[in-house]
């Protein structure tokens, strides 16, 4: 039981910027690029993505006490985690499609740096963040897109 409550407390927070209160038909006014998906695929893409980080974070919680985890993982780790929150309040609360852009390309940047700091830590935790890799790579495309269609 204790296992399933770290890994719930540890889940939990990719999920928090999802309680802001966004205006979603922000997203219907936009022109948007031929690529863009419908709007069940983020549900599913990035809550099936938030599932893999967290089983990432929590092989290497598990396999090492808190103090043993290098700082420079939990640095970037807090990083990629407060680009990734950042999007949804800069793209749908502030509406700037520029920002939001900034939030994806910064999530991505860190993302690489997380993965190189995984790698080093549990080889075997780094491939659960393959399709978060594949998902911010398309986002950040995505928000580009969008915030060069509605200039």
């Amino acid at each position: 039981m204790k296992k399933i409550l770290l890994f719930i407390g540890l889940l939990l927070p990719w999920f928090l910027s999802s309680l802001l209160p966004v205006d979603y038909n922000y997203y219907k006014t936009l022109t948007l690029p031929f690529f863009a998906p419908p709007n069940i695929f983020y549900i599913i893409a990035w809550s099936l993505t938030y599932i893999f980080i967290t089983i990432s974070i929590y092989q290497i919680v598990t396999k090492y006490e808190y103090k043993n985890i290098p700082k420079s993982y939990k640095t970037t780790l807090l990083i990629n985690y407060l680009f990734n929150q950042s999007f949804q309040l800069v793209f749908f609360i502030f509406k700037n499609n520029f920002l939001g852009f900034i939030s994806c390309l910064g999530t991505l940047i860190s993302l690489l740096f997380l993965r190189q700091e995984v790698k080093t830590i549990n080889e075997k935790s780094n491939k659960y963040l393959i399709l978060y890799l594949l998902l911010i790579i398309f986002a950040t495309i995505l928000s580009l897109s969008i915030y060069l269609l509605n200039l």
